[in-house]
């Protein structure tokens, strides 16, 4: 059985496994040392190509993944199973429940401060601070040609949906009426996730 590879539960699998490894999961060296890690703790191999396909590092763009792979990542991240692992998810769902629903997130349900973080593929990650009336800025930058302090305008995010970030505006720049920025023109978003709550 495959499970679509762009629902919240796996990006939250993937930071929860990452941080048991306690490195970073961005080269193919990284990935042969989660298996050796995998193997050495679980007894259970998954390769490296398998592993590089759930974190959307892969070239081929694998849409799906297989529910053994998600049982073993599971179990290391410290879960029985990848149904234990998003039955706690959503025992811990609390405030988020009311605006993140099926992969979409509203973004006027968002309360100012809110941080997010945003990925798409190859291996795009950055983090988001919503600023109130739709407009968000730019904290924090991975792999990617978007800066910090860039602010933009989006009314709603969708995990496998290409994201527009209108009224774009590049740090330090004049601004631009009307500038469109696009990401995840492949696959959509691969990432969505609150970061932080803001106040209340």
């Amino acid at each position: 059985m495959s499970i679509q590879a762009n629902i919240p539960q796996i990006a939250a699998l993937r930071r929860e496994v990452g941080e048991r490894f306690g490195g970073p999961l961005t080269t193919h060296v990284h990935f042969v040392s989660l298996t050796d890690a995998i193997e050495m703790e679980l007894r259970e191999h998954i390769s490296p190509t398998t592993l590089e396909r759930v974190w959307g590092y892969s070239t081929r763009h694998y849409d799906t993944v297989s529910r053994r792979t998600l049982d073993v990542l599971a179990r290391y991240a410290g879960q029985g199973s990848w149904e234990d692992f998003c039955a706690r998810l959503k025992d811990e769902a609390g405030s988020e429940s009311d605006f993140f629903t099926d992969g979409i997130m509203a973004v006027s349900a968002l309360r100012e401060g809110t941080r997010l973080r945003l990925g798409w593929q190859p291996d795009r990650v950055c983090e988001v601070r919503y600023m109130g009336n739709n407009r968000f800025v730019v904290e924090s930058v991975t792999n990617g040609s978007l800066r910090v302090g860039d602010t933009f305008s989006c009314m709603q995010l969708q995990l496998g949906r290409l994201m527009y970030m209108d009224c774009f505006q590049r740090a330090g720049e004049t601004f631009a009426e009307n500038q469109r920025y696009a990401v995840g023109r492949e696959n959509g978003l691969t990432l969505l996730e609150v970061v932080e709550n803001g106040e209340q």
